[in-house]
């Protein structure tokens, strides 16, 4: 009995193994597959364009001229200002709720926290429409004329434009950061705080060695954050005023690459104008492949740096 059992179970281990290797390529057939179709349906695009549709600034569906710079400016402005913004607030609520909150307030704010990632992003563009944009546009008008003079300050008093956009998108990754930091925070061991402590560390001093220790899934929750960022389109179509232009101004009408795709696809009346839309989804999927593997890397530099220096295990005493 035992000798047919065996078999049977070397061939249901087999057929596991083979059962969820099928499903991971899936991931990579996926991934594969939608690099393919956006090659395939933008390339009338890039055999007319070239490089120049990444390095470009004119958009001009009349007379079919389409460059992506300002979009690709506008998506990486926005995402990593939304990111130096939204990074100090989220480190701060996931050092709070795992270090510092009382029990009884940990579970509710925790939960409000996660909640905040379930609001669709068109409520987040109409919350920013009129709570936001009025801030911004009394800022501007509150900014003293030497500011306005800079090119960092400069622009109308719209109220929709860069810092409008990167605000809203800060509070929409908020959640995404400060819950995958706080549990790396809480899957830290004790024994890291206890000895801390017990080498006289003062409570900020432990938070520290704790943050140092759980950096590695910190940077990951920082990414998630910017991927979210980079990705996102109806609330910042709503907010960054739709405008193809380059500039560091943050009152300024800007454009990124998902708002113009949000907004001009279904308005594309021929065959150019939709592969250069394509041909932006293809550079979008692109910036994202580049940034997860530069994210992957960063990670990986990381850990071999902790393990590079971690003390080396003593050796086990002789038997005598």
């Amino acid at each position: 009995m035992a000798k047919n059992s065996a078999p049977r179970r070397r061939g249901g281990d087999l057929g596991f193994r083979a059962g969820t290797g099928f499903f991971a390529a899936l991931v990579v057939m996926l991934v594969g597959g939608i690099a393919f179709v956006l090659w395939r349906e933008s390339r009338l695009s890039i055999a007319k364009f070239g490089f120049d549709f990444w390095r470009t600034k004119t958009w001009d569906p009349v007379s079919g001229e389409f460059g992506a710079l300002p979009f690709i400016w506008g998506t990486l402005y926005s995402s990593f200002l939304a990111l130096l913004i939204s990074t100090p607030v989220a480190l701060g609520i996931a050092i709070f709720l795992s270090e510092l909150s009382p029990r009884m307030l940990r579970t509710p704010l925790a939960f409000l926290t996660e909640l905040l990632a379930a609001i669709p992003s068109i409520v987040y563009g109409l919350w920013g429409v009129f709570v936001l944009v009025p801030l911004v546009r009394k800022l501007e008008l509150l900014a003293p004329a030497w500011a306005r003079s800079l090119p960092l300050f400069s622009g109308p008093p719209l109220g929709v434009g860069m810092l409008s956009a990167a605000l809203i998108l800060a509070v929409m990754i908020i959640p995404f950061t400060s819950s995958v930091a706080r549990e790396v925070l809480k899957a830290v061991p004790a024994t890291q705080r206890e000895a801390a402590y017990a080498l006289g560390a003062t409570r900020w001093e432990a938070i520290q060695v704790t943050m140092r220790y759980g950096r590695t899934g910190i940077i990951g929750a920082v990414i998630l954050g910017l991927g979210r960022a980079i990705g996102e389109t109806m609330a910042v179509t709503m907010l960054i005023g739709n405008s193809p232009r380059i500039t560091w101004s943050l009152f300024a009408p800007q454009y990124t690459m998902a708002a113009v795709l949000a907004n001009e696809f279904t308005e594309a009346a021929d065959d150019l104008y939709l592969s250069a839309l394509v041909e932006i989804g293809l550079v979008l999927f692109a910036i994202t492949l580049l940034i997860s593997a530069a994210s992957r890397f960063l990670i990986w530099s990381v850990n071999r740096e902790v393990k590079a220096s971690a003390p080396m295990a003593a050796p086990a005493p002789e038997a005598t």
